[in-house]
């Protein structure tokens, strides 16, 4: 069935043609390809020209194949069954078969870069994602189509709900359910897009595109060959300069004025020859930056320039400069291969990038591509070109400044994403720097100049889409950025009698947007259903965080956006100053601090990810924790990873940033809530507000789309906030010298640092963590690390180890800085000292003729390289406390170098900037403690192993003298009397007893004739045995042993004789 077609739908793509201007149709339904047909009918009849080229996007099928004979497969599967009448046939099909199509994969589309088409159909919508809706959408030239698929919906609003590709990588084992957030602002976007028409597969217009009824069609110039004023003064340009050399023929390659000026500029620079210019070219994307480089350098190859190096994050963002190179060879009259040949990458990364092109019409000429990090092969360039300079890191650019021709190119925004800091930040000192040379009357310092391209090649200026895009993709905030007056430093002289005594420096406010002390500051919880709820507020406060962002060291990209809306684990919070309720304004925000909870896994799911040696998407510490430690623990433990943390850059340094983290950790251990349990039930009743009912009761065509009222204030006070339960706080991070020193400052440590390093960027990966005061776990309340210290210890002992190869050419500030040695023991106590924790034998570590050789070195009697294998050794026992000698940061610092790094002197020289000799005696200071420390070590140890007297102790007698003697005295009489008394006892009288009595006298003297003998003595017989007292008889048997043993000792006398 035959139907007209909407005269607005003609009517705006025929405006389009004549204003140059892109237009957008969304095509809702299963049949939406067969209005492909007709759009580029009616495209095709407006351009009045060559048939349309068409860009097909698609994810990763296409209901008709491109490959011919695969499609007239698919036709005869259709006609058996019965879906294909070959006598009508399909009008989609001879447009496929017709050619003029080129077919992309979503995952490949960046092979598209550079290209243009005059119409573009993305199908497949769930794979879209930011990064692809810009690239897409960017190939398309003036007066072209955007061409937007989907699928049948009953509800525009079920937008809301579906579900994206993405959104699986943003799915973590805790938080699986993410969000439509970004669907709905986009959906919503779409109603203040003049150019953009949403319609069925029937090209019915629908409600939401109410706009498009007031349109009229643009009157057609009445002289199509007539010239605007930028093409009129581009032309005058290029007949002015139609006779110079080289400028001449490059400047015809030119397609605006602004890019015509651009050129002359970089060919003023190249044709001075003084080498000491900085020429930098800033513009938005499609403005032709890479062109004007591309030109200028085949103007520096025809001046004579011999040695150019170019550089850019990836030799695949040089494709347009590279071609034209060539093209502006071409305009000089260079022939490929004959002239010049080009030379392509051999890395499979690169995928067949251009690299080199060697020259050789008059003498050996070369333009090379180099990594951004590889500053040290320009010791002989002439001119430097840095491409896309934003993408690469502020340090490294800085690396590659030098007395050569410099031109910087930037996209100020864009859809690859960038960040700021270099417009910011280096362009602004470049500047300054070349004011004071100026004013000098020197003539030695750089000059600087900037340039700005602000009209389009593909398209012409004030385009709606592009308008369009880069409001829903937050691409241009540079404007976004509420100026804000610094602190500014005032000096005042105190003085008395005329003389003065001294200064004092106080930091004045102006009245208007001043900045608040960091103290009076708030952290609020940023609501993001309200943020991504397209109402006028919330999007300005939205592309008010974007531009902090945006201006931050961060490389940023449109998906960050998504990331943001989408992600269930991310949350958002602000810095404000104290809010004046008064103005009813929103806010200045002075920082921006993202947020991803991660933790809670299982058990089981870390137990098979390490088994499987297979991380997922998400939840980046605590897998890598379990990496490196192999600790299945630690990830069922819950945290926070600080995504993103971007600062004003009127208040960079002034302590914003310090103040928000620490009101962060603050609110997570729960410093700043004091919820009730009534508080925390109605926070969990809080109705959910996805989509709207009102929607569901009416049909496609008569739905209207509108913000949602019902939504919570865009903005919570921490205090009205229930935290999470968390164990640790972590960051993530491309590891500086500044950024380190940062997190540092607020208890960090690290405990992974990646041993390949970026190669674009140069930085090695860094994850640092700081747990929290939680009762859950177990953990040494004096140690501010908690149950972390162990991880930490064992880490920096890694780290330590891999100084001498991985890490062998870090800087060593930075290197300090993470090992964070203990160098000052001048308050240690000295029972401490004496500890076990200190090195308690040196034998294991160094022999005697070590000691002796550590000695000859002391004593100026060697060369420092006799004990260099000596060095490693003893620094390591060091850094790893087991030495408690006092060091300056000098000597810390050469001693890192040689024993850790194994670094020679020279080395030391450059990275220190101290001389030979000072370096040397900063060196045998160190070694001189070190033995001093040792030999002393050694001594005690001797002296242990020595065997010692038993020690007598003197102490007093319980008894006194005179006590002893009289109790002594008192014993002698005792044993003198009771011998006394022995004598006369009457047992031993009784032996001499007489039985018979005076019968037995008598007897004896009868015997006697009656007369007593004349001894005197009569013997009269008594039958009693003799009693001999034992004390007599034991006496006596020792003093014939007594008598024995004289004896024999005089007989031995007398054989020794």
């Amino acid at each position: 069935m035959r139907k007209k077609v909407d005269e607005r739908i003609r009517t705006l793509i025929e405006n389009g043609v004549r204003t140059r201007h892109r237009s957008m149709f969304v095509i809702i339904g299963d049949k939406s390809r067969d209005q492909i047909v007709n759009l580029h009918y009616m495209l095709s009849k407006a351009q009045i020209k060559s048939r349309p080229t068409v860009l097909w996007c698609y994810k990763d099928k296409l209901e008709l194949s491109s490959h011919k004979k695969k499609r007239s497969k698919q036709i005869k599967k259709l006609m058996q069954r019965g879906l294909y009448d070959p006598d009508k046939g399909d009008s989609f099909e001879l447009f496929v078969a017709s050619g003029g199509l080129t077919y992309c994969l979503y995952k490949e589309s960046e092979r598209i870069l550079g290209n243009t088409f005059g119409m573009c159909v993305l199908q497949d919508f769930e794979a879209l994602t930011p990064n692809l809706l810009a690239r897409t959408m960017e190939t398309v030239q003036g007066g072209g189509l955007v061409v937007l698929l989907l699928r049948s919906l009953s509800s525009l609003t079920s937008l809301y709900t579906m579900v994206m590709d993405v959104h699986d990588r943003f799915r973590t084992e805790s938080h699986s359910e993410a969000a439509g957030r970004f669907n709905e602002r986009f959906l919503l976007s779409l109603a203040s897009c003049k150019a953009c028409v949403v319609m069925d597969d029937e090209l019915n217009v629908l409600p939401i595109s109410s706009h498009i009824r007031s349109i009229s069609p643009v009157p057609a110039k009445e002289d199509s060959e007539e010239l605007s004023e930028a093409e009129l003064e581009l032309k005058n340009l290029k007949e002015q300069l139609n006779e110079d050399f080289p400028v001449g023929p490059l400047i015809r390659k030119c397609c605006t004025m602004d890019q015509g000026k651009a050129v002359v500029t970089f060919l003023d620079a190249i044709l001075d020859k003084t080498l000491r210019s900085t020429v930098a070219l800033l513009a938005a994307r499609g403005r032709g930056k890479s062109a004007a480089l591309g030109l200028s350098i085949a103007g520096a190859v025809a001046v004579g320039y011999s040695n150019i190096f170019v550089t850019a994050p990836s030799p695949e963002n040089l494709k347009t400069l590279f071609d034209f190179v060539c093209k502006g060879f071409d305009a000089l009259d260079y022939k490929e291969h004959i002239d010049f040949d080009v030379v392509k990458s051999v890395n499979p990364e690169f995928k067949k990038a251009t690299v080199r092109i060697n020259i050789y019409k008059h003498h050996r000429q070369t333009i090379q591509y180099i990594l951004p990090n590889e500053h040290e092969k320009l010791s002989q360039v002439e001119l430097l070109v840095v491409d896309e300079a934003a993408a690469i890191p502020l340090p490294v650019v800085k690396s590659l400044l030098g007395p050569y021709l410099v031109f910087l190119s930037s996209t100020v925004n864009g859809y690859e994403g960038t960040g700021r800091s270099l417009s910011l930040k280096l362009l602004q000192q470049l500047e300054e720097r070349s004011h004071v040379s100026a004013k000098s009357t020197k003539d030695t310092g750089r000059l600087f100049k900037k340039i700005e391209l602000s009209e389009s090649i593909r398209y012409a200026s004030g385009d709606p889409i592009e308008s369009w895009l880069n409001n829903l993709l937050c691409l241009d905030v540079s404007n976004a950025i509420p100026n804000l007056s610094r602190l500014d430093q005032s000096t005042f002289h105190i003085s008395f009698e005329s003389e003065t005594i001294f200064s004092i420096s106080i930091y004045c406010f102006s009245l208007e947007n001043r900045l608040p002390p960091p103290s009076e500051c708030d952290l609020y919880y940023v609501n993001r259903d309200t943020l991504f709820s397209y109402h006028r507020d919330s999007e300005l406060f939205l592309q008010r965080m974007m531009a902090l962002y945006v201006a931050s060291h961060y490389k940023n990209s449109p998906n960050d956006l998504q990331l943001m809306a989408d992600a269930p684990a991310h949350h958002l919070f602000v810095l404000l100053g104290p809010v004046d309720e008064s103005k009813n304004q929103l806010p200045d925000i002075l920082c921006v601090i993202q947020v991803s909870l991660e933790g809670q896994i299982s058990r089981k799911s870390a137990i098979q990810s390490l088994s499987d040696g297979h991380q997922p998407f998400g939840d980046q510490i605590p897998w890598k924790f379990c990496e490196q430690f192999r600790d299945t623990v630690f990830p069922s433990l819950s945290g926070a990873r600080i995504v993103r943390i971007a600062t004003h850059p009127s208040a960079m340094r002034l302590g914003y940033g310090s103040q928000a983290v620490e009101l962060l950790v603050r609110y997570y251990e729960g410093q700043l809530t004091s919820i009730s349990e009534i508080d925390v039930e109605d926070e969990g009743k809080t109705p959910s507000v996805r989509v709207t009912e009102a929607a569901e009761k009416v049909s496609l065509l008569e739905e209207n789309i509108k913000p949602r009222t019902d939504l919570p204030h865009l903005l919570v006070h921490l205090r009205e906030r229930r935290p999470e339960k968390l164990h640790y706080i972590g960051v993530s991070f491309g590891l500086t010298l500044d950024l380190f020193r940062f997190w540092r400052k607020h208890k960090f440590a690290p405990f992974y640092i990646g041993q390949i390093p970026n190669t674009i960027t140069g930085e090695h990966s860094c994850m640092i963590l700081r747990p929290l005061n939680n009762d859950e776990i177990e953990a040494d309340g004096s140690n501010p690390l908690g149950f972390f210290s162990p991880f930490y210890q064992d880490f920096r002992q890694r780290f330590t180890k891999l100084l001498a190869s991985t890490f062998r050419g870090m800087e060593y500030k930075l290197a300090l800085s993470i090992i964070d040695p203990k160098i000052n023991f001048k308050d240690q106590d000295p029972k401490e000292i004496a500890s076990e924790k200190y090195l308690q034998s040196i034998g294991e570590h160094l022999s005697p003729h070590d000691m002796k050789r550590l000695e000859a070195y002391v004593d100026n009697l060697a060369d420092f390289h006799l004990i260099l294998d000596l060095v490693p050794t003893l620094t390591r026992l060091y850094f790893q406390q087991k030495f408690p000698v006092t060091l300056s940061y000098a000597q810390a610092s050469v001693l890192l170098c040689i024993g850790l790094q194994n670094q020679n002197i020279s080395y030391i020289e450059g990275q220190t900037n101290l001389e030979r000799q000072t370096i040397l005696s900063l060196f045998i200071k160190v070694m001189k403690k070190f033995y001093k420390y040792l030999d002393g070590r050694a001594s005690k140890e001797i002296e242990s192993t020595l065997p010692r007297l038993k020690e007598i102790v003197m102490e007093p007698h319980s008894v006194s003298l005179d006590e002893d003697l009289n109790n002594a005295a008192k014993q002698v009489e005792d044993d003198m009397k009771s011998k006394a008394e022995s004598l006369f006892t009457p047992e031993l009288f009784q032996q001499y007893a007489i039985d018979d009595g005076d019968s037995g006298f008598q007897t004896v003297l009868q015997n006697n004739d009656g007369k007593i003998p004349t001894g005197g003595l009569i013997s009269v017989k008594s039958s009693r045995s003799a009693v001999k007292p034992e004390k007599v008889k034991e006496s006596g048997k020792s003093d014939k042993k007594r008598s024995k043993d004289n004896h024999n000792h005089k007989s031995s006398k007398k054989r020794r004789s």
